[in-house]
């Protein structure tokens, strides 16, 4: 809990801050390589067709040259626009968009050791949301800002079992950051401009493996499985009223950060599993196929605890997710014109781990989607491959139940329209 991460890591973290807005369902960050975005992700565990396998299967490295090195950024564009229809929010009113602008940066190295064994390194950010509303918009007490930040070093080796099978496995260090800003008060009351700030962090281990398997000269069959991520996560909640610590209760409790009390949370992120197969029909043309589960019940609840003060051990609030394990189906198509140029396309359909109205969260108002890609990638040297993609998500419309009035934070009861639009890029070396 609250570990001590090393100095030489820092710069690490201060890239994780890049990450934002989820795109794929949940707060899961599908997006660790630009190159993929063009085909929705299809085939991602079988394509190997850069050092980003690393982090969606690292058998695929055996595929790679020499020495490979690959990069990108994709940026998400997310709007959740809320309309108000019957919330009780006490002086709390009026709709407004949560949405944000994230981005999301990668990198990978992939090396042969001998010609059956590579060597990798990956570093991305697998998990990240930030939400944000008007301070006092009528879901102002259930949430104003939810910021969550992760980063992952993802060392790998991959060994060439026989001409047909090849095997991956990983280790991973992740760092997290969270961040929850709502109003405080009681909506009989009036919440007069008070502001409840909680911030946790941790480190933890998980790990992956991967196989690939080379059924025949055009097809390829990929599976990988990520495991969950334990966290302790400690930090500490501040209660403010215009500036200066105010009371969560009858009384406040500082610390010398001017916080009102220590605070702790578990929450494990989820497990993943990837299928994928990639098959080329002739020198043109190559379809790609791609299933995914993501075990996101791991998270039934966030009960966020106090550790200091006279209310030590007590419960300062719990947010009830109750998520719902999700599948990801995806199919893509490439298109080659010729040696340098290759024309991408991708549809898919992402479940999202939010069971109804009345467990959506304000925080994250997230729903099933269609992802509707585009990309194109070009080679303007032996070593050198630049890809751009681009993709449509069509989230379905949503509504919200979420009655917190027991706990002073009111019924939110409205719709959501929302929908997000992503574009990368990659830039891929090989030796």
């Amino acid at each position: 809990m609250n570990k001590t991460i090393p100095m030489r890591l820092i710069p690490l973290l201060v890239t994780a801050a890049f990450s934002g807005t989820a795109a794929a369902s949940g707060f899961q960050l599908l997006e660790q390589s630009g190159s993929g975005l063009g085909n929705a992700y299809a085939g991602s565990a079988a394509v190997a067709e850069n050092a980003s396998t690393i982090y969606y299967n690292p058998a695929g490295m055996t595929e790679l040259k020499n020495f490979e090195v690959s990069g990108g950024l994709t940026i998400v564009d997310a709007s959740y626009k809320f309309s108000n229809n019957g919330s009780s929010t006490g002086v709390l009113s009026g709709n407004s968009d949560g949405g944000t602008v994230g981005y999301v940066p990668n990198g990978y190295m992939s090396m042969a050791v001998t010609k059956d064994i590579y060597l990798g390194l990956g570093i991305g950010v697998p998990f990240g949301l930030r939400s944000e509303y008007d301070s006092s918009w009528s879901g102002a007490a259930q949430s104003v800002l939810f910021d969550i930040k992760t980063v992952n070093l993802n060392p790998s080796v991959a060994w060439r079992a026989t001409d047909w099978v090849s095997l991956g496995f990983g280790v991973n260090w992740q760092a997290i950051e969270a961040k929850y800003v709502r109003a405080a008060g009681t909506p009989s009351a009036g919440f007069a401009g008070s502001t409840a700030t909680l911030k946790l962090n941790d480190n933890a281990w998980g790990w992956n493996v991967g196989a690939l398997f080379k059924i025949g000269p055009a097809t390829k069959v990929g599976i990988s499985y990520r495991s969950a991520v334990k966290y302790d996560l400690g930090g500490n909640v501040a209660v403010t009223s215009n500036g200066s610590a105010a009371a969560n209760g009858t009384t406040a409790f500082l610390n010398a950060n001017g916080y009102s009390s220590g605070t702790k949370a578990s929450v494990k992120l989820p497990d993943t599993f990837i299928f994928s197969v990639s098959h080329k029909l002739n020198e043109q043309w190559e379809l790609l196929g791609d299933v995914s589960w993501t075990g996101w019940s791991s998270i039934p609840k966030i009960d966020i605890i106090r550790t200091s003060g006279v209310q030590s051990g007590a419960v300062a609030q719990t947010l009830d997710t109750e998520f719902r394990d999700t599948w990801r189906v995806a199919t893509g198509v490439n298109y080659r014109l010729n040696s340098e140029w290759l024309l991408k396309g991708g549809i898919a359909y992402d479940q999202s781990p939010v069971k109804g109205e009345t467990t959506r969260l304000a925080s994250l108002p997230d729903n099933n989607r269609t992802w509707l890609s585009m990309g194109v990638q070009w080679k303007p040297s032996k070593s050198m491959t630049i890809d751009v993609g681009a993709a449509y998500l069509f989230v379905k419309d949503s509504n919200i139940n979420n009655d917190q009035r027991a706990a002073n934070r009111g019924l939110l009861k409205g719709s959501y329209e929302d929908r997000a639009i992503l574009l990368s890029t990659q830039l891929s070396m090989a030796f």
